[in-house]
């Protein structure tokens, strides 16, 4: 069984900046937030924004106050003036694609033209683009609509922007033909041409085809018309509950597809189920994805990964108990890790649903293992000296005190917080705790020299930087409904790439230049390939998001992981 998923599946900008800007609002403000009718056409979002406090409002009340959200289809603009008379703040979340529809409505109708807006006659944007018309829209939904209409003396002719291309491509034709003094603009989103077009090419190369997303999202209900105009079985789902198996069992490939209002957790969800259900690994095969799990959602292979990134560090330096330091940084982070899991479910339930239900379903024996790891990585600092074990109980504390509000620090909102709500603090911080375990505490403890130990410091921060930065863009859509502000939220995501980018490239640059120089042992070289695979790695899952987000991890923890293998070669 082959499973696809499409490229251009999941949120569109449009859709991505409405859901941004009302979580912004409601993670910053004090006043109740509202959205204006339902802020996107996708259920579990909206369920999502009813858990954080945000509710919807389908009437104007004569007076109001807080905030509300003008959802990303539009409004008439009557209607947003109604809501700042009745006393509202009101934030324009309309789509920037469908703000130049109504732009070019307005303007024409100024000049007395009439409107023909492709599109359904009830769907929310038409409705919003109808009251820029001054009265003079008209809406088409078929090509026998259209030819019922008269032939007006000036008419623009625009097209909802989720609207099908190939019917516009044929109302444009009947224009040129029948009324060719009419302005006809190509108002249909880039990324509902895209989307339209990645799924008839790939519902001709695979077997069977699901799309995910609401059954009142107009742009999904066409992604599916399409798929099943092409002749192959096709399933439109809300969620995976809805999944017929029975249609898929004969597929030898599946493709998966999303409207533009389907958030990425949905995504995986589907992609991880019919995973699951049809494509059934046995024996050793499936002991080994069972096994990658396991290691994954315990953070085990995060903290095989630190111990073998500090083995590596005291190799190269010529630190000589380099197991000891890597056993009590292994310790340290596993313990952490597990901690931070404990602490951040919620979020988990959006970024790592599988890892969310595990967490709920062992706290005990990881609340456990979590006191164990800790507890032995402190004894393990101890017996190597005074210095090192307080260092990483100071370490520890702060790692504690993290998720806590045991540290008084004032928020935007006036209101005591925890040290992770600082903004950026979370990339930050465990970048730097892991740079201390893996490279400072060792050369402590054996007195090294300095610029070998600084050097060793900048390379692993760097890669520990790289690797939870993109991380952090993968979950990016779930810290954000929890309120969290990691890095790529405050920068982007375009721009966060960027940076690991150009971090990953400095340490290449670092490790090649201390080759030349006695600093380090000769075989340093070696791990200039750990950053140089890394980059080609997130150049890749840049340009293809949808690989399973368990599987990108793996990998990139892998990296850590071979690290010591490395230097145990030289």
């Amino acid at each position: 069984m082959k499973i696809v998923v499409a490229k251009t599946a999941g949120f569109c900008m449009g859709v991505r900046r409405a859901v941004d800007m009302v979580l912004d609002a409601a993670n910053t403000s004090d006043e109740p937030v509202f959205t204006f009718g339902p802020l996107i056409h996708n259920p579990q979002v909206l369920e999502m924004l009813r858990e954080k406090g945000i509710h919807q409002i389908d009437e104007i009340p004569s007076k109001g106050h807080g905030v509300v959200l003008i959802r990303a289809h539009g409004v008439p603009p009557e209607d947003e003036k109604a809501l700042e008379d009745a006393g509202f703040t009101v934030i324009n979340a309309t789509c920037p694609r469908v703000v130049r529809v109504q732009s070019i409505i307005h303007r024409y109708a100024s000049k007395g033209y009439a409107t023909i807006i492709i599109g359904d006659e009830r769907h929310p944007e038409v409705v919003g683009l109808l009251g820029y018309a001054k009265g003079k829209g008209h809406t088409v939904s078929s090509m026998d609509s259209l030819i019922s209409l008269p032939v007006f003396d000036n008419a623009v002719v625009v097209a909802q922007t989720t609207q099908d291309t190939d019917f516009y491509a044929r109302v444009k034709h009947w224009c040129a033909d029948h009324a060719p003094h009419y302005k006809i603009f190509d108002t249909i989103c880039g990324s509902t041409e895209k989307r339209q077009a990645e799924i008839r090419q790939l519902a001709q190369e695979n077997d069977a085809v699901v799309v995910v997303g609401g059954k009142q999202s107009g742009n999904t209900k066409r992604l599916a018309q399409i798929a099943s105009q092409t002749g192959k079985p096709a399933i439109h789902i809300e969620d995976v509950s809805q999944m017929d198996y029975k249609m898929l069992r004969s597929a030898r490939s599946v493709v998966i597809t999303a409207g533009a209002s389907t958030p990425n957790w949905i995504i995986a969800q589907a992609c991880q189920q019919i995973e699951s259900s049809l494509r059934k690994p046995h024996g050793f095969k499936k002991g080994l994805y069972l096994l990658r799990d396991f290691l994954m959602k315990t953070n085990i292979m995060a903290a095989a990964g630190a111990g073998s990134l500090t083995y590596a560090c005291s190799v190269f330096q010529g630190i000589s108990n380099h197991v000891h330091h890597a056993l009590i940084a292994m310790l340290y982070v596993l313990s952490m890790h597990i901690l931070n899991n404990l602490f951040t479910v919620k979020s988990d339930k959006y970024n790592h649903p599988r890892r969310a239900d595990f967490y709920n379903k062992n706290k005990i024996y990881l609340w456990f293992l979590a006191a164990i790891s800790g507890a032995t990585g402190l004894y393990l600092s101890y017996t190597s000296g005074v210095l090192s074990f307080g260092i990483l109980l100071i370490m520890s504390l702060l790692g504690l005190s993290y998720n806590l509000k045991i540290i008084p620090l004032v928020g935007k909102n006036g209101r005591t917080g925890r040290i992770q709500d600082i903004s950026g603090s979370k990339t930050i911080l465990i970048t730097i705790a892991w740079g201390i375990v893996t490279t400072l505490l060792p050369a402590v403890e054996n007195k090294c020299q300095l610029w070998p130990a600084l050097v060793m410091f900048i390379f692993a921060t760097g890669l520990v930087f790289s690797r939870t930065a993109f991380f952090d863009i993968l979950a990016i859509q779930g810290d954000r409904i929890t309120g969290k502000e990691t890095l790529p939220i405050l920068w982007g995501e375009k721009k966060s790439f960027s940076i690991i980018k150009a971090v990953l490239v400095f340490e290449i640059c670092l490790i090649l230049l201390i080759f030349f120089t006695d600093l380090l042992a000769k075989g340093v070289f070696l791990l200039a390939f750990i950053p140089f695979v890394m980059l080609l790695l997130i150049r890749f899952f840049e340009k293809d998001s949808h690989i399973s987000g368990t599987r990108r991890e793996f990998i990139i923890e892998f990296l850590f992981f071979a690290s010591g293998c490395l230097a145990a070669v030289i």
